[in-house]
């Protein structure tokens, strides 16, 4: 590429998000990261980054509060440049019985998961626009474009199942500017956010035998981001060794 890329990564402080944060920054790109609560882990990152040469951005902020969304790019644009590719990794969950979801527990799945990409999408689109050059990976769930009865996570299901139709949507009014949005649908990937236990368990229910890596998610987020993908719009990539399919 002829020009630094400038990336945002929310959620970028562990798991998928870091792991491609990192990925972006060997790979020459500017990077920055915004992370709700992991302090230590983005300023290590942040650090690593910055000695290695590159440049580097750790920024604390609420993707479900769309105020600080609009905060949150417009820094990124003046210390580092416009976005070019935003990456959206946050999406926290919880485990709660359907008729025992609280009235707060289930606007927060909607806010954080669904309302936070709108909100981010929507403050990096311009500058894409004018660039006529971007990338927008979400990420849903691996079975979320069945629609199936969830009765323990419903709220964070119902989330990413909006989160496929707003990528959609996205990319039918941003691919005459030349930019992407796409979609990345994990199963059950070891990226730290659930037990060991519990993966271990699930393998008997995916068809490939094994559990997902950090570099499977990687990969197929190096690949959205690249200029060969440049006609793959709209598009969900199913991340789980062809379990939820």
């Amino acid at each position: 590429m002829a020009t630094t890329r400038i990336a945002l990564v929310t959620g970028g402080a562990k798991g998928i998000g870091r792991a491609i944060w990192l990925a972006l920054a060997e790979r020459g790109w500017d990077v920055a990261l915004c992370y709700r609560t992991s302090e230590a882990a983005a300023a290590e990152v942040c650090t690593a980054v910055e000695r290695a040469g590159g440049r580097a951005l750790g920024l604390a902020r609420d993707v479900s509060d769309p105020a600080q969304v609009t905060d949150l790019v417009a820094q990124v644009s003046a210390r580092l440049g416009p976005v070019d590719a935003l990456i959206h990794a946050a999406g926290p969950y919880h485990r709660v019985d359907l008729l025992a979801e609280t009235d707060e527990g289930w606007r927060a799945m909607f806010a954080s998961n669904l309302d936070s990409l709108f909100y981010c999408a929507r403050a990096v689109a311009p500058a894409m626009i004018e660039r006529r050059w971007g990338r927008i990976i979400a990420f849903g769930m691996a079975n979320a474009d069945r629609l199936q009865a969830q009765p323990q996570i419903t709220a964070h299901y119902l989330a990413k199942a909006g989160v496929l139709g707003l990528v959609r949507s996205l990319a039918k009014v941003l691919a005459p500017h030349g930019i992407t949005a796409n979609a990345i649908s994990p199963g059950f990937i070891a990226s730290g956010s659930a037990p060991a236990e519990e993966l271990a368990r699930m393998v008997k229910n995916i068809p490939a035998g094994t559990i997902g890596t950090l570099a499977d998610a990687l990969h197929a987020a190096l690949y959205l981001l690249s200029d060969e993908a440049g006609y793959v719009n709209g598009s969900n990539i199913h991340l789980s060794g062809g379990w939820g399919i």
